[in-house]
């Protein structure tokens, strides 16, 4: 089966300006050769420290910033070398979801209005049945028809998002990149998000590329993982895959430094150290060598390609060595823990059963 998205060698490098003649003195490396495939209705999830490049691979897939290099096709159609009239037509079928859900609606622009500027540019809704479909895409994404009243600042941050949802979903993409699209969301909330999303995957088969520093969200939403480390994909797997045997050392890192819920979990896995090298010089050889654990000389002189180890494709000279290696098992939860737990499942029991 052909993948619905192909990226290949994708690169994006800002250059850097100074001095009164603004020249360049070098260029920030935020992305670099980056490959991967997206099949319809599945979620790759792009993961990774903050400013690692994940928002910008977003942001190069749908052409809102030129890549330098490489190439983005979509359902066959190269992306990167459409002229500005056909992408704005192929721009129906690939949509994002920002981060912020404040700054990326327009303040003076009522729901009604946000939501019927691509139908009616798309050709998707006339002038006699706009309202209508205004009125489907808030209730496909938990909305009311009155809402379409409304403007931005008269709603909740969930309710906020679920409205860049429906922006996003009015010309029925077949791909749409998620760039944090709960982060800055209660957690109940994010909940509400995370599957209003998984629903509408499930109806319309709608393919996303999910960038998330959650793992826990990751963790639940995604089909497959791309780790991302200093602009560069080190490690790539399917979920319960990576999350059960990860390959890398900073894949380890990254899970290991994720907040766990249950006080009475405990990993001896150590989280990342260091800061995240300067992406206008990264270090030669493996980028990740200078805060790498099992860091040889070999590291620091060769760069390692990604290659397939084990239904996994990682980069890293002792891939193999980091899989064999033990891993100690998480304790069980304590006493009074699993106590506690045995009385809250008995209330909800109680609960749920009328003659208790």
């Amino acid at each position: 089966m052909s993948a619905l998205l192909e990226v290949r060698n994708l690169t994006k490098h800002f250059p850097v300006r100074r001095g009164v003649l603004r020249r360049t003195v070098g260029h920030v490396q935020a992305v670099t050769d980056v490959s991967f495939d997206v099949h319809a209705g599945e979620t790759l999830a792009v993961v990774g420290e903050s400013g690692c490049g994940k928002s910008t691979i977003g942001r190069a897939l749908l052409r809102l910033i030129a890549p330098t290099a490489g190439t983005v096709t979509l359902d066959g159609t190269e992306v990167t070398a459409l002229p500005d009239p056909a992408l704005r037509e192929m721009r129906r079928h690939m949509q994002i979801i920002f981060q912020d859900p404040f700054g990326s609606l327009n303040p003076r622009m009522s729901v009604a209005e946000t939501l019927a500027e691509p139908l009616l540019l798309h050709g998707l809704a006339t002038s006699a049945n706009v309202r209508q479909k205004v009125a489907e895409l808030l209730e496909t994404c938990g909305l009311q028809p009155w809402h379409a009243a409304r403007f931005p600042h008269e709603f909740s941050g969930g309710q906020r998002q679920r409205v860049g949802v429906a922006r996003a979903l009015a010309t029925r993409p077949r791909l749409i990149v998620c760039d944090e699209p709960v982060s800055a969301l209660d957690v109940s909330v994010q909940a509400q998000i995370v599957n209003l999303l998984q629903d509408l995957q499930a109806s319309f088969g709608i393919a996303y590329v999910f960038i998330s520093h959650d793992l826990a969200v990751v963790r639940h939403m995604a089909d497959r993982v791309a780790v991302v480390y200093l602009g560069r994909v080190v490690e790539e797997a399917p979920t319960a895959t990576l999350f059960a045997t990860p390959r890398h050392p900073y894949t380890r890192s990254l899970i290991a430094a994720a907040p766990r819920p249950d006080p009475g979990l405990r990993s001896d896995r150590q989280p990342v150290r260091g800061d995240l090298p300067s992406a206008l010089a990264p270090p030669p050889g493996c980028a990740f060598h200078p805060r790498c654990p099992m860091a040889e000389a070999r590291c620091r002189t060769e760069r390692p390609a990604l290659r397939a180890v084990g239904g996994t494709s990682v980069a890293c000279h002792f891939a193999e060595a980091v899989a064999e290696s033990t891993t100690p098992a998480e304790r069980p939860p304590s006493d009074r823990l699993r106590r506690r737990l045995d009385i809250l499942q008995a209330a909800r029991e109680s609960r749920e059963d009328p003659h208790a």
